[in-house]
């Protein structure tokens, strides 16, 4: 008997990991509803660079704390990052990804929103529905490929409030809600 635990104890192992190591398929409907929030709240992140004046795009609200420009190529920053670390999707050729942030001028800011959003757009498009639930590394998680874009998402809206409240502390209404 000890002998048949024996051996059965690494199948019994290896099945046990098994469910964390398999693709999870993503939910039916997914890359439509990612990519309409996601163009609804880039849509937002471009309208409120936009409107916000040139001059505000190195305000910060405490020292130490990210500017204006800062917050809004961090965005940008990111919609490179993530599909490149964690799904195998590199960034357009000639670009420093990890310089982007650096950027202050309106221009060079509202053009790096752009850019990365079509970024997005297109990598989420042309991926397989078999690249959306290939598993990745996430934080130190094995998790979906699908599961990274929930975190681009949460990641954009977190900075989509702060972006709204930089903007109001400006004296800058959201173009949405006026």
């Amino acid at each position: 008997m000890k002998a048949i635990g024996a051996l059965l104890l690494p199948v019994v192992l290896v099945l046990a990991a098994a469910p964390g190591a398999r693709a999870q398929a993503a939910p039916a409907g997914f890359r439509e509803e990612f990519l309409g929030q996601f163009n609804n709240s880039m849509q937002k992140f471009v309208e409120l660079a936009e409107a916000m004046p040139e001059d505000r795009y190195g305000w910060s609200p405490a020292e130490g704390v990210m500017t204006v420009a800062r917050v809004y190529a961090h965005v940008g920053h990111y919609n490179y990052y993530y599909p490149a670390t964690a799904m195998g999707v590199a960034a357009p050729g000639g670009l420093d990804a990890d310089s982007v942030e650096q950027r202050a001028a309106k221009a060079e800011v509202v053009d790096l929103l752009r850019r990365s959003r079509e970024h997005v757009r297109t990598a989420v498009a042309a991926m397989s529905d078999a690249q959306l639930a290939a598993p990745t590394r996430l934080y130190g998680r094995d998790v979906p490929q699908w599961a990274v874009l929930l975190q681009l998402l949460a990641h954009m809206n977190e900075h989509l409030g702060q972006s709204i409240a930089y903007a109001r502390m400006n004296g800058v209404v959201p173009p949405w809600s006026q």
